[in-house]
């Protein structure tokens, strides 16, 4: 059986972090199961773009250095590693994520490494599904003698929730995602993707920062939620499935994880899930607010609820009152769907990878629910 400690903390004051951190850790079996001393350590973190620490888009700095701390206190190398979602001018905009994210300034501070994915190499795998020949993934991800998953608690406009599953999709570099989200999106299908990378790496130990969550339209344009929890656990799908039950979902409501119990990547059931720590059954946060995409399970094996939501979908339009004109919508968008002068989508060629409403950021780009038609007329001629 899986275990899943839940702690809660109500802030990232940094003693009370890592009091917190290593308590959970000892509950696993000490921290001399996962790391030895001059192990070279990458911090797997949450980087999704540009966005400072406390918008909770991001795992936390302060959170970064807390483990920084414990693990520079073991006499280990730390690096702290991720690639960017989205594009700049045609770059990935990782580097300037590190300095917003208060990353960089950390890692200076406490003596670590910035591994920026985008520029540290690949290592050509063979994922298990086949859903490609060749995958590519950040070379840090194989250098590295442990990696530690830091995701961050957050819905996900188009995969419904982010969490420790997630997380590995930052492990693909710069622009090489947006062929992933055209290849597969499908959610079902991009949860193969991610299980592969799980599958082709070794992940020893997942830590969730969800101090500060986000809720709503994540992972990027959601509002601020106090959820006051640190999750840790060896088993990435059980972390995920008790963070996701205490926002209101189970793990046949999220396609993500729905893949990863099919493909074995860890536990699902919160039957056969040990809570330790805090909680003896998994606490639930009141009032918390899924995102627009969100069906349910029962909902989503509904036939005749299934062709209403066809009818009334959720499609992306970008809000020209909010638009700052960085065109990070038009060169992340896989299929090349947004007008660079305009701004405008044709629903058309859109997929509805939702690339755009995640990576704005700046909250333009909005999500509304209309039909095929609807969403086309509102698009070209809403300003």
């Amino acid at each position: 059986m899986s275990k899943v400690i839940i702690r809660e903390c109500k802030n990232y004051e940094l003693e009370t972090l890592i009091e917190k951190i290593n308590g959970s850790v000892e509950m696993l079996g000490g921290w001399d199961k996962f790391v030895q001393p001059q192990d070279n350590v990458l911090l797997k973190v949450n980087l999704i773009g540009p966005k400072p620490s406390d918008s909770a888009a991001v795992t936390h700095s302060e959170f970064v250095r807390a483990m920084i701390r414990i693990l520079k206190g073991r006499n280990c190398n730390v690096w702290i590693g991720d690639s960017s979602g989205g594009a700049i001018a045609g770059i990935a905009p990782t580097a300037q994520g590190f300095k917003v994210a208060g990353y960089e300034r950390v890692a200076e501070e406490e003596g670590a490494l910035i591994k920026n994915f985008d520029r540290e190499g690949v290592v050509a795998v063979r994922p298990e599904s086949q859903c490609e020949e060749t995958m590519y993934i950040a070379k840090p991800m194989f250098d590295a003698d442990v990696v530690i998953n830091l995701p961050k608690l957050k819905t996900h406009s188009a995969q419904i929730f982010s969490g420790a599953v997630k997380n590995v999709f930052g492990c693909i570099p710069g622009l090489r995602k947006a062929k992933y989200h055209k290849m597969a999106p499908d959610p079902i299908n991009f949860g193969q993707i991610i299980c592969d990378i799980h599958k082709a790496t070794k992940i020893n130990l997942h830590i969730m920062d969800g101090i500060l969550a986000m809720q709503g339209e994540g992972p990027t344009a959601g509002s601020l939620y106090q959820a006051n929890k640190i999750l840790i656990s060896e088993d990435p799908l059980a972390l995920d499935a008790v963070a996701a039950k205490m926002v209101g979902m189970d793990v046949e409501d999220v396609p993500i994880l729905e893949t990863a119990q099919k493909r074995k990547l860890g536990e699902g059931r919160l039957k056969s899930t040990i809570l330790i720590g805090d909680y003896e059954q998994v606490p639930r946060l009141g009032n918390f607010k899924l995102p627009k995409c969100f069906r349910g399970a029962k909902k989503r094996n509904s036939k005749a609820l299934v062709k209403v939501i066809d009818f009334f979908d959720t499609h992306p339009r970008i809000n020209p009152s909010k638009c700052k004109k960085c065109n990070m919508c038009v060169e992340s968008c896989p299929v090349q769907a947004i007008d660079k002068d305009t701004k405008l989508i044709d629903y058309d060629t859109c997929i509805e990878c939702m690339c755009c409403h995640e990576l704005c950021m700046f909250k333009a780009v909005e999500l509304e629910n209309s039909n095929k038609v609807a969403g086309l007329i509102s698009g070209f001629f809403r300003k």
